[in-house]
């Protein structure tokens, strides 16, 4: 799968907790979202020192624009982080609610990290079809 299909992809599963997601569908959504955020920054500096810098009212008002942005794009994307998460543990055929083990301090992000990088499981399982199809491990069996 790539970028673009992904970020697609991404969206399309909005909210959707059911199915299986593949490794590509939960990293590259997340190289968008920070080069959004990149960029967003990046303009937010760049245009608060067009208009005199941050400590002008006009600086101001450039900053709190760009932070309003920052924010909105931060709420949309969470449930669909939630959800991509989720469909990525179904696919290592764990249960979703594997997701919380985020919410331990320190090391929690961590773990759900090595989860997210670990290959899913060949073939069907009981939460779906594989996401990648037809893989060369099924087509040697």
């Amino acid at each position: 799968m790539g970028f673009g299909e992904a970020i697609g992809a991404f969206y399309r599963g909005y909210f959707n907790f059911e199915t299986r997601s593949s490794r590509s569908e939960y990293w590259w959504p997340k190289l968008f979202k920070t080069l959004v955020y990149f960029v967003i920054f990046m303009l937010m500096g760049i245009v608060a020192e067009l208009f005199g810098g941050v400590d002008t009212d006009q600086g101001d008002i450039v900053v709190g624009i760009a932070v309003i942005a920052l924010f909105l794009f931060y709420i949309i994307n969470i449930i669909p982080n939630i959800a991509v998460a989720v469909r990525r543990f179904h696919d290592q055929n764990q249960s979703g609610w594997m997701f919380l083990l985020s919410l331990i301090p320190y090391v929690g992000g961590l773990i759900v990290m090595i989860f997210m990088c670990i290959d899913g499981t060949h073939g069907e399982n009981r939460f779906g079809e594989d996401p990648l199809g037809e893989s060369m491990f099924d087509t040697f069996s």
